[in-house]
């Protein structure tokens, strides 16, 4: 199957347990529309979203900044760039919408790329979302409502 769409995440590998179960109801959530997830393929919100995609039979492409072997379990192809954090990048570019959950310095870079690419991107529990002018939600129903918008 041929995918038009991709929706990229991006957020913190170092998240609280709370994040972590909302970061799975958002994969679940996004696995609706049928299209893969792009996502750091490690931990934190990258795992957890992952695993709710998984648990509902959807696709994750994992861009690891190193070996392909550090991905998370939850990750169905795996793309060790050897580019530590330049693979940010790559996850923007192939990217179609931006989902940037909490985060640091990592997916605030992310955030300036989907920016610069004029990149549909909102933010959930996102620290940098007033900073960099992105529309934040604490709500995974505007999450979906931005999809639909976007698809």
């Amino acid at each position: 199957m041929a995918y038009k769409k991709y929706i990229g995440i991006i957020g913190g590998n170092a998240i609280t347990d709370e994040l972590y179960n909302e970061c799975i109801e958002i994969g679940k959530m996004i696995s609706e529309f049928n299209v893969p997830v792009i996502c750091g393929g490690k931990t934190g919100v990258m795992e957890a979203v992952s695993r709710g995609v998984k648990e509902k039979n959807g696709m994750v492409i994992g861009i690891l900044p190193g070996e392909k072997d550090e991905a998370n379990i939850y990750t169905d192809i795996t793309i060790g760039t050897g580019l530590g954090i330049s693979r940010n990048l790559i996850i923007i570019r192939n990217s179609d919408i931006i989902i940037a959950i909490n985060g640091s310095y990592g997916t605030l870079s992310e955030i300036a790329f989907s920016k610069q690419m004029n990149k549909p991107i909102i933010g959930y529990k996102c620290k940098w979302a007033e900073a960099t002018e992105i529309e934040n939600t604490e709500n995974i129903e505007s999450i979906k409502e931005f999809i639909n918008k976007h698809i």
